[in-house]
């Protein structure tokens, strides 16, 4: 997610640091800053724009054994925070391509019915917005040598859809793009025939009926069985993993609680992550790095330190990747790193 602003960097404290209920200026006895989350990142709250963020972030992800980024998008436009975003989407591209990562955009279609009701464009103007919206993918993403591609197509997912749910849709989408940048689609849970390559899963909330309800593992493994048995039949697929699902919304007062999974002690991530790197996905996406939100963070924290980056690292070298060479300990040079690049930023020795 590259949503995140800071005061220290940028001014002002972003919304996602906030939600409008939390003030990040308050301390608590712990040293720890008040956010909207129940997890706490181990460099405190940061901004997404931040060189030695950016740094730090695929400096850990290189050394987890991870081999690139998907960015949650919502375009280019001047409207709600998306231009922001995009602006750290591009500043994050530059550090992914710099340390040897691949780079992808999941992106929002939903954002097309905020920018109708925001009288941002018209419903009528949708389908030729997203295809301008394509073409700024293209020049701007696509044709980059580390943008990730398979079978030789640029993989672009898809949180939903959301607002664009026909085939036909995505068809005049994608047809003002080059042939050689028709991209490998997939959409959420369900894959949108023929358009679309495949689907990839998501921690299925909507099973625990939401609340403070927690997701019993039963519903889980169906969920998953479920999803492996639609995919089967595809031509490809992404297969997610994940450690948890604690989101602060009803804390913060914007909505319910999409409902809870537990941790279990790393299991949750260990199992779903085993079962993505053995059951034939051609993609393997963790979720997330970084959504502090919902929770489902795998980035270093002062709740879990670097125990899911580790299990990423020990289930590469099992599943994947036998002399992959980096240990736990490793990931403690990224944030030794940052604390220095911090408290020698302005030193050019």
């Amino acid at each position: 997610m590259p949503w995140f602003v800071s005061q220290p960097y940028s001014g002002s404290w972003g919304w996602h640091w906030t939600m409008n209920y939390f003030n990040p200026n308050i301390v608590n006895t712990n040293g720890e800053q008040a956010i909207a989350s129940w997890y706490y990142p181990l460099i405190g709250p940061y901004d997404s724009v931040d060189p030695a963020v950016l740094e730090y972030h695929v400096l850990l992800m290189k050394l987890a054994g991870i081999d690139g980024v998907i960015v949650d998008w919502y375009g280019p436009d001047n409207f709600n925070d998306y231009a922001v975003n995009n602006q750290r989407t591009l500043a994050l591209f530059n550090y992914t391509r710099k340390a040897g990562l691949k780079f992808s955009l999941c992106y929002e279609d939903q954002t097309i019915q905020q920018e109708i009701n925001g009288n941002y464009i018209t419903a009528g103007a949708a389908i030729s917005h997203a295809q301008k919206t394509m073409l700024y993918v293209q020049t701007n993403f696509f044709t980059d040598a580390s943008f990730l591609r398979l079978s030789n197509a640029p993989v672009l997912l898809n949180f939903g859809p959301q607002y664009f749910k026909n085939n036909s849709d995505w068809v005049s989408i994608f047809s003002v793009l080059n042939a050689t940048n028709q991209p490998a689609f997939f959409t959420e849970d369900n894959r949108l025939s023929p358009v679309g390559m495949g689907a990839f899963d998501w921690p299925p909330m909507g099973l625990s009926g939401g609340g403070t309800n927690t997701l019993p593992p039963a519903q889980l493994q169906s969920y998953l069985v479920s999803f492996d048995q639609k995919a089967g039949g595809w031509p490809g697929f992404v297969s997610s993993a994940f450690p948890r699902f604690h989101d602060i919304y009803a804390r913060a007062g914007v909505g319910s609680s999409y409902g809870y999974l537990d941790d279990a002690n790393g299991s949750t991530l260990t199992s779903t992550l085993s079962r993505a790197m053995t059951n034939h996905s051609a993609i393997v996406q963790v979720v997330t790095w970084n959504d502090f939100g919902e929770g489902t963070i795998v980035e270093p924290t002062q709740d879990y330190g670097y125990r899911d980056l580790g299990i990423v690292q020990n289930l590469r070298r099992q599943y994947l990747d036998p002399s992959f060479s980096y240990h736990t300990n490793d990931l403690a040079m990224a944030f030794r790193f940052y604390n220095l690049r911090k408290q020698y930023g302005n030193s050019p020795a």
